[in-house]
């Protein structure tokens, strides 16, 4: 029988099972959330303090619109390999010392990325960011599903939510600031989360206790590189079709091939794994499978939301950073208010598939009015289309866990909480490396036919300014040729927030076949105790 252990990080003296099983007091939880909400923060923020300072970055570092999309998409590549590796130790080993360790990689890798002097240094960076977030994301969910009955869960998830919304309006206002600011620049926007890190684990350390159910086990290494070899193949392709290859060519065959081979020989080995990363019996259960497809899509809309306003409002708006950040403030407060209310809600009702439902048509809805983006749209129907949005995405995110970790076992709770993480991660690595690079041939097509309309006058002015390698200095450009550049960013957002839509519509009929299960009112460290 399993033994289990305050999990203070060590292993020491069984403990009874009476303690495993007492229920944490509302001030005991909120105790040891409050770390936890700090590493989640730590975690969003790395990932939106970025977004507003990225065009200066890439201008520094005289990269071009691929590596803009890289420097995003590399942490969520990393982020969406090791998701389901930190699911699965999870269930394996102490939940306080893997975050723990998380945020320490988050910490190294932050600090290192500050030091880049290229872009490919920074995207290498970028990997070993994303690996202690994928960590610290998938980990806070575990960790809260381990404290709090589903029942009661809709309410600290709905701190979760706050959370994300205040890390991801706070993370591009902060990193506008950082970059606006002389004596600062943008290598601050690496630094200034590393105290919160130092923070966290101090807070972790003294208020986290949980039991630890102490296993023989044997980690599955090999299923977690050939999922990470499998992604990181289909990455590398969408981000480059279209530009350095045609997308029908024999690099597209042999990168979906090697893609799909490799994705293969993983479901080979997990079927055949003592432990397996992704219990793939987990996909029996209709609901897993559905949030997982459902979370899938919603990457693709929650990612895209985030990554390319910071272009849209700096480049075809001609806004500073901080300004930037100022800007998308509405998709941020319909996600807070959304996922906060939703959660209390659920709480004291117990039904959560309506808030699913309505979640999907209103990203749908928010994507597709954003789809009619152009550089002189009037401001006020822009905030009102991402406040859309935001309330879609508030609604759709923490209830495709909570809904997939009512209905599993205390031992699968780690596999299944990341799994819905990682095809969310997932959804966003593809969406962001596919829609950055039809925003880049988009761009490039609108570039062309504005100065050709111009003449050739306007050709040589462009060539003689230097504009169209790398992303343009729109304060160093002639005043049509900036029109040209600021109209063709503006309309290739617009494309990219059109072509986002239909994944958003496709995860709302996903969510109409996912069967509502009443929640449970016991928590997983209780039922692994009897």
């Amino acid at each position: 029988m399993a033994t289990t252990t305050p999990d203070t990080g060590v292993r020491g003296a069984p403990a009874g099972q009476g303690d495993a099983a007492a229920p944490m007091t509302h001030r005991q939880i909120m105790e040891a959330l409050s770390g936890l909400l700090l590493g989640m923060f730590v975690a969003i923020l790395s990932s939106t303090i970025v977004s507003n300072a990225l065009p200066q970055i890439i201008t520094d570092l005289e990269g071009g619109q691929s590596a803009y999309t890289w420097v995003v998409t590399a942490t969520l590549l990393s982020m969406t390999a090791t998701t389901p590796l930190w699911g699965k130790l999870a269930d394996l080993f102490s939940k306080k010392l893997l975050i723990q360790i998380a945020l320490t990689i988050y910490v190294a890798g932050s600090i290192v990325a500050g030091l880049s002097q290229s872009t490919g240094m920074l995207i290498a960076c970028r990997v070993v960011q994303g690996i202690g977030v994928g960590g610290l994301t998938a980990l806070s969910q575990i960790i809260l599903a381990a404290m709090i009955s589903p029942r009661e869960r809709g309410r600290y998830s709905g701190y979760l939510g706050a959370v994300f919304a205040v890390a991801t309006v706070g993370g591009p206002l902060l990193g506008g600031v950082i970059t606006d600011t002389e004596w600062l620049g943008w290598r601050w926007c690496f630094y200034v989360g590393v105290p919160f890190a130092i923070i966290a684990l101090i807070v972790l350390q003294k208020t986290l206790k949980l039991p630890v159910v102490k296993r023989q086990v044997k980690v599955d290494w090999a299923g977690a590189f050939f999922i990470s070899a499998a992604v990181s193949l289909l990455l590398v392709w969408v981000t480059f079709a279209g530009d350095k290859y045609d997308w029908m060519s024999w690099q597209t065959a042999a990168m979906v091939g090697g893609s799909v081979l490799l994705g293969a020989v993983f479901v080979l080995v997990e079927s055949r794994a003592s432990e397996p990363i992704i219990p793939l019996r987990l996909f029996r259960n209709r609901t897993i499978t559905l949030a997982s497809l459902a979370s899938l899509f919603v990457g693709v809309a929650m990612f895209a939301g985030t990554v390319f306003f910071s272009q849209y409002f700096q480049l075809a708006r001609n806004e500073s950073p901080t300004m930037s950040g100022v800007l998308t403030i509405p998709m941020i407060a319909g996600l807070f208010v959304s996922s906060t209310a939703s959660g209390q809600i659920i709480t004291k009702t117990g039904r959560w598939k309506a808030w699913l439902v309505s979640g999907g048509a209103l990203a749908a809805a928010g994507l597709g009015l954003l789809g009619t983006l152009r550089y002189d749209t009037p401001y006020w129907h822009t905030a009102l289309f991402m406040a859309v949005l935001g309330l879609g995405l508030g609604m759709m995110m923490q209830n495709l866990v909570l809904c997939t970790q009512n209905q599993v076992e205390p031992a699968d709770l780690g596999a299944a909480s990341s799994v819905v993480t990682f095809f969310r991660s997932l959804g966003g690595a593809i969406g962001v490396s596919a829609l950055g690079a039809v925003m880049a041939h988009r761009v490039t097509d609108y570039v062309k036919e504005g100065i050709t309309a111009l003449g050739p006058e306007a050709a040589k002015a462009m060539q003689q300014s230097g504009a169209g390698s790398g992303l343009p200095d729109m304060d160093a450009l002639p005043g049509p040729i900036r029109t040209v550049f600021e109209s063709a960013y503006g309309h290739g957002v617009g494309d990219v927030f059109l072509y986002a839509a239909p994944f958003a519509f496709i995860a709302f009929l996903v969510t109409l076949f996912i069967k509502e299960v009443a929640l449970k009112s016991s928590t997983v460290t209780a039922e692994a105790a009897e």
